[in-house]
């Protein structure tokens, strides 16, 4: 697995503006509703990716069937599928999907042919790792349970 180092990790998180959440549920104990719902609430434009609920709203966006179905530019895609799902939602991707930058596969989710193929194509590739947790880790978020932040506060 890659290391990735956090001045890299900063700097797609802060790159990215607009993310499509390919995987994400539509209920609210699972990682994906959640990851995609802090993704929002810290700004990002999160468009929530899911065959089995289109047309139905989620965080205020409608949830569309497939990448295909977005009209505007994407900088990220977050996939919250399988491993093996993962090559077809890339090429979808770069197909389809005006301004990405950066294929995320989240915590988990590898595929080396198709990170290959997505740096190939000139994009960022992250793999087994969350947006979530790397935001509150650099952008000084994690302070619950002793986690060392650089940040000292009185606030938990």
């Amino acid at each position: 697995m890659p290391d990735y180092s956090d001045r890299h990790l900063k700097d797609v998180l802060t790159r990215s503006k607009t993310i499509a959440v390919v995987g994400v549920s539509t209920n609210p104990v699972r990682p994906s509703y959640y990851v995609a719902r802090y993704l929002g609430l810290k700004g990002y434009r999160v468009l929530p990716v899911n065959p089995g609920h289109p047309g139905k709203t989620l965080f205020g966006q409608t949830i569309h069937a497939s990448l295909r179905d977005i009209d505007e530019p994407v900088h990220m895609v977050d996939i919250f599928r399988r491993s093996e799902a993962v090559p077809s939602i890339v090429e979808e991707a770069l197909e389809v999907c005006e301004g990405l930058q950066t294929i995320w596969m989240q915590i988990e989710v590898e595929h080396a042919e198709a990170a290959e193929r997505a740096e190939a194509a000139g994009l960022t590739v992250i793999q087994n790792r969350c947006p979530k947790i790397e935001y509150q880790c650099l952008f000084g978020e994690l302070r619950m349970g002793g986690f060392a932040t650089g940040i000292i506060s009185s606030k938990l």
